[in-house]
């Protein structure tokens, strides 16, 4: 299998090597011949308009639209989860996503880049070190949506930040920026190779 991960801006290298580490082969996508090629993709972090321009700018919106409607497995962290989502709150004006998950997803809903932060989730029934840094939240889903993983936030509020609809993963932290496998282990055991 191979497990393309968008190339143009954000945290790309540390995902492909997460891929490496659970033993899959991952491979750079900055172009639609490369999108042609892979079996799954990934929407790494790093700045959601910045990521969503230069996929204008290199004419991936389309394919990457057209590859996520036909079923291609598709994960996004951060930046990522914001470009999934069907729905944005405080998007910039004319922001672009890629869409595929019933949900409205809120950009740097935890704060400013001071306020980023580290916290203990439970993720499919393991305790995961999460890493919020500018983070989105979730802040409704539709039916076919599930919440995997939630935060509460110091008015008591829960939020999702971890979704999946389908064959699309979503978190709003970034389990590459640390050296546990198990979303990166989830998404391709559980979301891709069951497809």
């Amino acid at each position: 299998m191979k497990i393309g991960v968008l190339a143009l801006q954000g945290d790309f290298r540390e995902h492909l090597h997460a891929i490496a580490q659970c033993g899959e082969v991952g491979m750079e996508v900055r172009r639609a011949s490369e999108l042609d090629i892979c079996d799954a993709l990934i929407l790494p972090g790093g700045e959601s308009t910045a990521i969503a321009l230069l996929a204008h700018n290199y004419d991936l919106i389309q394919p990457i639209r057209a590859r996520i409607e036909t079923g291609m497995p598709a994960y996004g962290s951060c930046a990522g989860m914001i470009l999934l989502a069907d729905r944005l709150v405080d998007g910039a004006p004319g922001q672009q996503t890629f869409g595929g998950i019933d949900m409205t997803v809120r950009r740097n809903a935890f704060g400013r880049q001071v306020d980023s932060f580290e916290s203990t989730l439970s993720f499919n029934s393991h305790n995961l070190h999460a890493v919020f840094i500018r983070a989105p939240w979730v802040e409704d889903v539709g039916s076919r949506v599930e919440v995997i993983s939630s935060v509460t936030t110091s008015d008591g509020q829960s939020h999702p930040v971890a979704v999946r609809q389908s064959h699309l993963l979503a978190t709003s932290f970034h389990p590459e920026l640390t050296q546990d496998q198990v979303v990166h282990r989830y998404f391709i055991d559980e979301v891709c190779k069951s497809r």
